[in-house]
């Protein structure tokens, strides 16, 4: 950033391509909805480019994205209140299997979709600010201390999202599984 910041545009285009993909699929884990993902997607890079000048070096780069992106989403919720867009579960999209699926035999296939498809919904139901928590951590690999900056909240608090987000997604599978009878 600082290199973009000293007038190098092709920092921005390296900086733009190492964190477009994860960015994106946070604003559509977050929001469930991809046109708002790519709405509020274009406006966290919008904000970093306006912002550029009064960038400093307090933290990573990826904190700083991430907070803009968290107030992004913030500002929309607040914005269409009380509508709980983490609740949607009509507009789910795929997690991406990196895995070559066609290596598997079908049978393997089915199941590993099923568990994803369980998984995002056990997902999807979770809090706002756990879910946003697990992704941040799990995505990005994030420390619960770039988190709870990110967020604007104490490390224990942090911690403590991520702690009921793991245990809600074990219960909500549990069910899930008493229910099937698997």
């Amino acid at each position: 950033m600082l290199a973009y910041q000293a007038g190098n545009i092709m920092a921005f285009e390296q900086l733009y391509q190492k964190h477009k993909a994860p960015l994106y699929r946070f604003f559509v884990r977050q929001l469930s909805d991809q046109q708002l993902a790519q709405d509020l997607y274009q406006d966290t890079w919008s904000k970093v480019i306006k912002a550029t000048a009064q960038y400093q070096v307090k933290a990573k780069f990826t904190t700083w994205l991430y907070k803009i992106a968290h107030n992004l989403i913030i500002d929309h919720v607040r914005a269409v209140k009380p509508l709980d867009l983490a609740a949607k579960s009509d507009n789910e999209t795929e997690l991406v299997n990196v895995a070559a699926p066609f290596q598997r035999a079908p049978e393997q296939l089915m199941q590993q979709q099923q568990q994803q498809q369980d998984m995002q919904r056990c997902i999807a139901k979770l809090p706002a600010v756990q879910k946003e928590a697990l992704l941040l951590n799990i995505e990005l690999g994030l420390t619960a201390a770039n988190i709870s900056e990110i967020a604007g909240v104490t490390l224990e608090a942090t911690k403590s999202r991520i702690r009921y987000a793991y245990q809600n997604i074990k219960a909500c599978i549990a069910i899930k599984w008493q229910e099937t009878g698997s």
